[in-house]
């Protein structure tokens, strides 16, 4: 019979080394803190993020040193790149960590790397690129009316320095041709045997450009200018061609942005006038057209001295095809500028308004039969959209 103990029959006599023995009781956590890892596309991430602005800083200081290239690389670099680069390593940050069983961390890096792209692009797509696209718009504007101006410097040179003016010497303005299709000039303005009479357009006067200088038809159509397209025969239900025509179709507001000098009436129009009367700019605001009806003059008023109105209240009287901000406006001399005011003819002249002998700065809004008060008032105007015909 064993003598052995039963509390001592399992007992392992073997030798212990105690010298080394605060290894087996180590807590499990200490075991494996060495295998945790921040995750290195979270981290990734977060600095695609952060260096996406610091870009934007850098296009805006050396993109107009080194030329438009450059600038246009630095903006997909900062707008389109890094962004999605940030988007992508963020998800796949995120994905790692979920599915490394705690040996991966990073949470806060990719949450940084996703969100900062996504409010970029929100501020981008609400901000940043409608102003793009009305700057786009200001300089097709620009462009648009150099070309008309050049074209009527040919047109000048033709006809012995008189600017364009369809009709005759005493048409009246009634925003429609008489026949727009007519096989010649009196039949087309409605002229009596005598050469007098006649209903015209303003667009008509403008369209002799196309006849006579055989410019585009693209020239005439402002991108701003909200239901205006590029004046085209056949879709107007003609086929004939277009050099013989006398207008911009049947509704021609629809086919011209630009607003011109009053020609019908006692003052002509010759390229050896002022050169800094106003003489063709965007759509006038005080007259219907295409995009909606026309404001109300009562929200307009001067933002200068001696007067109370506000900035808001003053640019309420610009053009509607540049968002409010201003108008584009080319003078006789035919050089183009973006005037961030109405008033800014001769003498403060209100270039959308009539004279009416007292505040010439704010004048009144135009109507059919409105006439310049002398040869330095500007009386841009443009053919109502609803004009009877």
């Amino acid at each position: 019979m064993d003598a052995t103990g039963p509390d001592d029959r399992h007992v392992d006599n073997t030798p212990r080394d105690t010298s080394n023995s605060q290894g087996d009781f180590l807590p499990q956590t200490d075991r494996h803190a060495g295998l945790v890892r921040i995750s290195r596309a979270a981290i990734a991430s977060a600095v695609c993020a952060f260096a996406s602005p610091a870009c934007f800083v850098i296009m805006l200081f050396t993109g107009l040193i080194l030329g438009r290239s450059f600038l246009s690389m630095m903006m997909a670099l900062t707008f389109l790149y890094l962004p999605g680069a940030a988007l992508i390593l963020g998800v796949i940050g995120l994905a790692s960590i979920g599915f490394s069983g705690g040996r991966r961390t990073g949470y806060a890096f990719a949450v940084v790397g996703i969100s900062l792209p996504l409010a970029g692009a929100a501020v981008l797509f609400l901000t940043v690129i409608p102003r793009i696209r009305a700057l786009d718009h200001r300089m097709a504007c620009r462009t648009n009316l150099s070309g008309i101006g050049k074209a009527m410097l040919f047109y000048a040179n033709d006809y012995e320095d008189a600017l364009p003016r369809a009709g005759g010497p005493s048409s009246r303005w009634t925003g429609r041709m008489a026949d727009w299709t007519a096989s010649n000039r009196d039949a087309a303005c409605g002229l009596l045997p005598d050469g007098s009479g006649g209903e015209v357009s303003v667009s008509a006067s403008l369209y002799l450009l196309m006849k006579y200088t055989e410019v585009s038809p693209k020239l005439f159509v402002c991108p701003g200018d909200k239901g205006t397209t590029v004046f085209e025969p056949a879709a107007c239900g003609t086929d004939a061609n277009m050099v013989t025509l006398w207008d911009f179709g049947p509704n021609p507001p629809q086919h011209c942005s630009y607003a011109y000098q009053m020609v019908y009436g006692p003052f002509g129009l010759t390229a050896s006038g002022d050169p800094n009367l106003a003489i063709i700019a965007d759509r006038n605001p005080w007259m219907d057209s295409p995009s909606g009806r026309a404001k109300s003059f009562a929200g307009f008023h001067l933002d200068v001295p001696l007067v109370d109105g506000t900035s808001k209240q003053a640019c309420y009287g610009n053009a509607v095809s540049h968002q409010g901000a201003g108008q584009s406006v080319m003078f006789l001399d035919t050089h183009v500028e973006f005037e961030k005011r109405p008033f800014c003819g001769l003498d403060d002249d209100n270039i959308y308004t009539a004279w009416n002998g007292e505040d010439k700065a704010r004048g009144v809004p135009p109507r059919l039969g409105s006439v310049p008060a002398d040869v330095r008032d500007s009386l841009l105007v443009n053919d109502p959209i609803n004009a009877a015909k």
